[in-house]
């Protein structure tokens, strides 16, 4: 995977900000109707391309490395802000 790659597939998925892996079945599910080769809309090279994007996608969020910061807890669970016993 490189970035360029990937920015294809963000882009490709409308991605503007975090998702999820369910978020990102549901809008896959929704383009691959739009895409499928039987169709009025679809074809099959652009199907492959939605394909291979998801595929590049899930791999990205299987393999994504949390970094147990404060700061990245913060972000993810923006009501644990004041959370008193965060360094025990």
């Amino acid at each position: 995977m490189d970035k360029e790659e990937f920015d294809k597939a963000v882009d490709l998925f409308g991605i503007l900000t975090k998702i999820s892996k369910k978020e990102l079945k549901q809008k896959y599910l929704k383009l691959s109707k739009k895409y499928h080769p039987d169709t009025s809309t679809g074809s099959q090279e652009k199907f492959q391309e939605l394909k291979e994007a998801y595929e590049l996608l899930l791999k990205y969020i299987d393999n994504y490395k949390f970094s147990f910061e404060e700061e990245e807890f913060k972000q993810q669970y923006p009501a644990f802000t004041n959370y008193k016993n965060w360094n025990i």
